[in-house]
């Protein structure tokens, strides 16, 4: 069943390459984008079952084994970040949809925006996938070429600026990640990451450790980690309402994702993990910090997403299995809460007329259903129990307590403090975007009335759905997460499987 491992890639760029030569056939375009991205959510759903059962899943491109050659890897922990993009990238598709028949497309004009979006899905399942450093690179620059298009949409004069600063901190990003790959060729003469696990370890500590920083800072660029996450707030809030939902939810998970893969695969237990804890920590409280003072609910969840990258960076430096389980956790719950609650704020603006929460009010009662999805994904990322926030939050928590130390009891305290800002956060919003009376620019309509196009509404409501159920779920994907964690801390399973050129 290996065959299956680059259909994630093949087909959004099939996709691409067709909507790209449909251009000015609106209908044809949503029907082969949708097509597409359906199959690509059931072929790594079938990724997922196989490399669960059977181990990573190999495939040499081109019949060039590794090292020689490039190679695609499905293990547990690619497999699993397909199937959560995916499903993203399907609601968010369907969402859009609705977004341009209800705007008459002047906001994303169609016959752009599906080739870019499409050609972004294969970059980001391109680097779920990569087994090699380079085309881990290719995979970031296929995303972020069709980033910079989907940024500026529209070509207004906010987004132009916003996708200027967005382009520059990708280029400088990207220069520093293809120099550290130049160095790396350069010392060990290979990229495959199964490859480089045995080189690397033969290299000086000094230089192992300068290649280890370069890497970290060009993904931790991408991630948004503080003190390089100050582009993101500026850039983020000016797309439309589904570009933002899935830029926030899928492209810093990427640089999160290359994190734990080059941590765990390439350099385990490194004097960097110190580092990783402190910028965890102050990520975490300066980007809560930050949101608490917005009065836009756009920057003020870009502000959120910054600061709950610190819980995942707090996973992977603590370096344990219940760490690393615990972050994977948390990666599948950020993806999906986070891009629901972008695309709840694109409701608001087309229920409200703005985003700025001293022009909102009384959405509750005009909305209810709009509440429901608001408040839901809302207290699911300030951790309220039940919710699966709350889950990974404690699973962090336990591991930080188990870890001990000074750095580790000052990232629980960290935590917490952050968790209740985030509730903090959120109420305001509910107060004065909910709660109070209308503003008077506000759309006029009876109470219980709707101006929600139903396009926009369903997949909305589907990943509120999902939301609540990995609560339900938490169990099983606690056990796809502890296994993943065991595999990324033994390194010879992946190691095996590429060099064997099959499923292990």
């Amino acid at each position: 069943m290996t065959f299956l491992v680059p259909l994630p890639v093949v087909m959004p760029l099939l996709g691409a390459a067709l909507t790209l030569m449909m251009a000015g056939r609106p209908r044809a375009q949503r029907t082969v984008s949708l097509t597409v991205l359906t199959a690509t959510l059931l072929v790594s759903a079938a990724l997922l079952h196989l490399s669960t059962t059977e181990g990573p899943l190999v495939v040499a491109v081109g019949g060039w084994v590794a090292p020689l050659g490039i190679v695609l890897v499905a293990d547990q922990l690619a497999a699993l970040m397909l199937v959560v993009s995916s499903a993203v990238t399907v609601c968010v598709l369907v969402y859009s949809i609705g977004q341009g028949m209800a705007d008459g497309d002047e906001e994303a004009p169609l016959s752009v925006y599906h080739p870019a979006y499409l050609v972004l899905t294969a970059g980001v399942t391109n680097a779920f996938l990569a087994g090699d450093l380079f085309n881990l690179y290719v995979g970031f620059e296929i995303l972020l070429v069709a980033s910079y298009v989907l940024l500026t949409l529209g070509g207004t004069g906010n987004r132009i600026r916003a996708g200027a600063t967005y382009v520059v901190v990708s280029l400088l990003s990207s220069v520093v990640f293809l120099t550290a790959i130049g160095l790396i060729y350069a010392a060990t003469g290979t990229l495959n990451l199964a490859h480089l696990v045995e080189r690397l370890d033969a290299l000086p500590a000094g230089l192992k450790l300068i290649l280890q920083a370069m890497l970290l800072l060009a993904f931790g660029i991408k991630a948004a980690v503080f003190p390089l996450s100050s582009w993101l707030p500026d850039s983020y809030p000016t797309a439309p309402a589904p570009v933002t939902a899935v830029f926030a939810g899928l492209l810093t998970k990427v640089g999160v994702y290359a994190i734990i893969r080059t941590e765990t695969l390439l350099f385990p237990g490194g004097r960097a993990s110190v580092v990783l804890l402190v910028c965890a920590l102050l990520t975490m409280v300066v980007g809560i910090l930050g949101a608490v003072a917005q009065q836009d609910i756009k920057r003020l969840l870009s502000f959120t997403l910054v600061s709950h990258i610190g819980y995942l960076l707090f996973g992977v430096g603590l370096a344990t299995q219940l760490g690393l389980s615990s972050a994977i956790f948390y990666v599948v719950h950020h993806i999906t809460i986070q891009t629901t609650l972008f695309l709840v704020t694109g409701l608001i603006e087309k229920r409200g007329g703005s985003t700025a929460l001293d022009r909102l009010g009384g959405l509750g009662k005009l909305s209810p259903l709009l509440a429901v999805l608001f408040l839901v994904p809302a207290l699911n990322l300030a951790g309220i129990p039940p919710f699966s926030g709350f889950i990974g939050k404690v699973g962090l928590i336990q591991a930080g307590v188990a870890h001990g130390g000074i750095l580790a009891g000052a990232l629980v305290a960290g935590g917490v403090l952050t968790s209740l800002l985030t509730l903090y956060a959120i109420a305001r919003v509910w107060n004065l975007a909910f709660w109070r009376t209308p503003h008077p620019s506000m759309p006029k309509t009876e109470p219980g009335g709707t101006l929600l196009p139903p396009l926009m509404v369903g997949p909305t409501l589907a990943l509120v759905v999902l939301g609540v159920g990995l609560s339900v779920v938490a169990g099983p994907l606690f056990a796809v997460g502890d296994q993943s964690a065991t595999d990324l801390m033994e390194r010879a399973g992946y190691v095996t499987a590429v060099f064997g050129g099959g499923t292990r």
